[in-house]
């Protein structure tokens, strides 16, 4: 694995952190009837864990702290581009995030002007993100911000939870705040935009319903964290794929084929794992502090695949461990070889 020194990431990362603005939380309201951008909330603290267990330096401030470290622009795009860049290290989420894209060389190369953006966060349940079961929000933001620099024409972040209302998840999660800090929008997933779609590359799952404006996307992000799994194993990009579409209880079957069956049609050009904060254990729904393990990480790639791959490492497992993942790289979705990948460590802060 190719070694970045803080140098030459220094040089070649990409443009300078912004502050992040804290923003207003969704106050809660039943699933609206069509995609709408979420109105401005009124209630603006964001839940604390209640626990005796200490929470990282930072940032765990319920105020939603600003970034404030300053990289400087990059001169130059990379001249040899890794398979997947892997930035750790330092207190900073958006950081990490602008560290990796700049490896695969920045956001520009994957948004055109004008460009309709979805970013797909895992926002399963109604917790605050310190219990590593929701994508980091400072991620999110991130990818948000930098999408509009890039000159996307519009930036929407989504996701259809399991374990609560929409409303409920974007609003603890705190994924709300640093979306419309960011300048992008909120949306809804109601049920009347769900297509039926066929699958023409699926083994075993032949069509689906799915989001109709993930497939109508210029982009489309995937913003899984990575965390455990009771059925899958670890929840990661593929599995984050699930919820876009409407049966999810129908992929429980024969899971690693369906899975990479989805991927096929759903194809998002870049995928980003959160390893900021990662669940070991109590997943996917998570709720225990003691689960979490911090790991200050962002895995970012093309492919999906090797995303999944090298981040089921951070777990002690391997791609083989994963029926997802041994089925999409069969479909030939991405490479699970991780021995013949370029990877690049990229390490960030002090």
């Amino acid at each position: 694995m190719a070694k970045l020194s803080r140098r030459d990431f220094l040089r070649r990362s990409a443009a300078g952190l912004g502050a992040l603005t804290a923003a207003g939380i969704l106050a809660a309201c039943d699933r609206a009837l069509s995609a709408t951008t979420l109105p401005a909330g009124a209630n603006t603290s964001l839940p604390r864990a209640s626990t005796d267990t200490p929470l990282p330096a930072a940032p765990t401030d319920t105020a939603l702290p600003l970034s404030t470290a300053t990289v400087p622009v990059p001169t130059a795009t990379p001249l040899v581009v890794p398979d997947l860049a892997v930035a750790h290290g330092g207190s900073d989420p958006e950081a990490l995030v602008r560290a990796a894209l700049a490896a695969l060389g920045g956001m520009p190369k994957f948004v055109q002007s004008g460009a309709k953006v979805i970013i797909k966060p895992n926002i399963c349940v109604a917790h605050p993100y310190q219990y590593a079961a929701t994508t980091n929000p400072w991620v999110v933001g991130a990818l948000v911000k930098m999408c509009l620099e890039a000159g996307a024409g519009s930036v929407q972040v989504m996701d259809s939870p399991f374990g609560c209302s929409e409303q409920e998840g974007y609003q603890t999660s705190g994924i709300r705040q640093q979306v419309e800090a960011a300048g992008g929008q909120m949306v809804y997933m109601p049920l009347f935009k769900y297509v039926k779609t066929p699958i023409p590359s699926g083994l075993d799952l032949k069509q689906i319903e799915v989001f109709e404006d993930i497939l109508k996307a210029d982009l489309v992000i995937n913003v899984p964290i990575a965390k455990n799994h009771d059925l899958s194993l670890l929840t990661l990009g593929m599995k984050n794929l699930m919820g876009v579409i409407l049966n999810r209880p129908g992929m429980h079957i024969n899971i690693g084929q369906r899975l990479a069956d989805l991927t096929s049609l759903v194809k998002p050009k870049l995928t980003v794992v959160d390893a900021v904060r990662i669940l070991v254990a109590g997943g996917p729904g998570g709720g225990d502090l003691k689960d979490v393990k911090e790991l200050d990480t962002v895995i970012a790639s093309t492919d999906i695949v090797a995303a999944d791959s090298y981040t089921a490492t951070l777990f002690n497992m391997q791609p083989s461990d994963l029926s997802y993942i041994v089925a999409g790289a069969a479909m030939g979705l991405g490479r699970s070889d991780l021995q013949n990948l370029k990877i690049e460590q990229i390490p960030v802060g002090s």
